[in-house]
């Protein structure tokens, strides 16, 4: 099928079409680079977690760990319009609408350094007082502001990063943005172990480094938007924001937003409830949830890929594709989750000890990520159908199901359940309890949601490829 763009539209090698041809090929093509590119930016925050905890010390890691909730719920609200992003432009893509698919880049662009300076203001002042608010120990708490005030400085360049892929995704190249983080990333576990080994720097001798390489990300997918001769290109010149555009992105980002800063809510209630293990447990956490974080970013690949593949088939109206879109990636998530989520389990002994070698801290690592990592399969499941639903145009109804379903459920766990034995064990035992009756109730709407969609865009198309 041929995109109906006006004659002499460059397109790139690096895109794919989605909406024709055999799928499962594609996906994993678009999948296997995206996966790699988030294991390259878990490595930025690991290489930062791996240099203090051997360098510095067990306070170190866990002010350092201690952080990753907190920062994800500030940030999350503003990664979700990365997701309207996302959708509107592979829309406009499948479609060919050329007009509305460039005033949506360019709307983006300016977005996303909006949002990263609101972001710097945001970060720095609240810090402390969150972090206080979580219980974050004595010996910790003000590496952790340290931590947090430096990493927030690079908000602009990391939410230009962020929208810049956003768009890349859309039309389905993930190659590029894994080239540019494979850049950053090498520089930052040079200049961690530069700044911490050479100048006996703290914390801020791998924060600095983390802000460093998310400059070089997000300034080398700019260039790429700029220098491209393709239908996305940015002229920097037509830089502005088109009201109707950004209000249809905040129409699916601000919920995808929502969702996510709600999760982050439920987390950190969860890194509260591990604080009051003291500063060994939380170090054990840091580790195992990096661990996991490995395997929740190759599942996401599909999730990115159900959003992007939906978006276009939508666009282009091919209706039945998008069935077989959410069946393959719920077959390969479910397959990648099985395998990497006990395949970590397993090695978990001998992962742990890379970031700390006191038998306690692997412990409570190992105990983690029995109850996360095992189960992981199913998070990936939730997670495709989500993408499914804002694929479509829905963003509302999958933020308050994961909203019902893992955040409320998994704050209700923690006041009754885990109040009743708090154990370890009990508290991360919320998480495959959550997302199973999140996973349940997401199939009943994305049917619903589905045939609404398709009847709003006026029945199936002709044309089932």
């Amino acid at each position: 099928m041929k995109l109906p763009f006006r004659p002499g539209v460059h397109r790139s090698s690096y895109e794919i079409d989605m909406t024709s041809g055999p799928l499962v090929g594609k996906i994993i093509r678009f999948a296997i680079p995206l996966a790699l590119s988030g294991i390259l930016q878990l490595l930025f925050n690991a290489a930062d977690i791996v240099v203090v905890g051997q360098f510095v010390g067990p306070q170190a890691l866990a002010a350092v760990g201690s952080t990753s909730a907190l920062i994800n719920l500030i940030v999350n609200l503003f990664i979700g319009l990365s997701i309207g992003v996302n959708v509107l432009v592979a829309r406009y893509y499948g479609a060919g609408q050329q007009k509305d698919l460039q005033e949506t880049v360019h709307t983006a662009v300016l977005v996303s350094l909006a949002c990263g300076f609101i972001l710097i203001f945001v970060g720095i002042g609240l810090s402390r007082p969150l972090l206080e608010l979580m219980g974050t120990p004595a010996d910790v708490i003000d590496q952790a502001v340290l931590y947090m005030r430096i990493y927030f400085v690079g908000m602009p360049v990391m939410m230009l990063y962020n929208f810049g892929s956003a768009i890349l995704r859309a039309v389905g190249d993930t190659q590029r943005p894994l080239y540019f983080l494979f850049i950053a990333g090498v520089v930052n576990v040079i200049l961690n172990l530069f700044f911490v080994i050479v100048f006996h720097m703290g914390v801020e001798g791998v924060a600095i480094p983390t802000v460093i390489s998310q400059c070089i990300s997000s300034v080398l997918v700019l260039v790429c938007l700029v220098r491209s001769d393709t239908v996305y290109r940015v002229d920097l010149k037509k830089l502005r924001i088109y009201g109707d555009k950004l209000l249809q992105m905040t129409k699916i980002g601000i919920p995808a937003g929502i969702q996510s800063a709600t999760f982050s809510i439920s987390n950190v209630l969860i890194q509260s409830s591990i604080n009051s293990f003291g500063s060994i447990a939380m170090a054990g956490s840091t580790a195992g949830g990096n661990i996991e974080g490995f395997v929740w970013t190759a599942m996401d690949a599909f999730t990115q890929s159900t959003l992007s593949f939906t978006g276009q088939n939508f666009g282009a109206k091919k209706f039945h594709r998008i069935t077989k879109v959410v069946w393959y990636n719920l077959f390969l998530v479910t397959g990648v989750g099985l395998v990497l989520g006990i395949g970590a389990y397993l090695l978990g002994p001998w992962l742990l000890q890379v970031y700390s070698t006191d038998p306690a801290v692997i412990s409570y690592g190992l105990e983690r990520m029995l109850l996360v990592c095992t189960p992981y399969a199913i998070c990936g499941i939730m997670n495709v159908l989500v993408g499914a639903m804002r694929g479509l145009g829905s963003s509302m109804t999958p933020m308050v199901v994961s909203i019902f379903g893992v955040c409320v459920l998994r704050v209700v766990w923690i006041y009754t359940v885990f109040a009743w034995e708090p154990t370890f064990f009990i508290l991360f035992l919320s998480y495959p309890v959550t997302w199973a009756v999140t996973a349940l109730i997401e199939v009943v709407c994305f049917i619903v949601i589905r045939k609404r969609a398709i009847q709003r865009a006026g029945g199936w198309a002709v044309d089932q490829d």
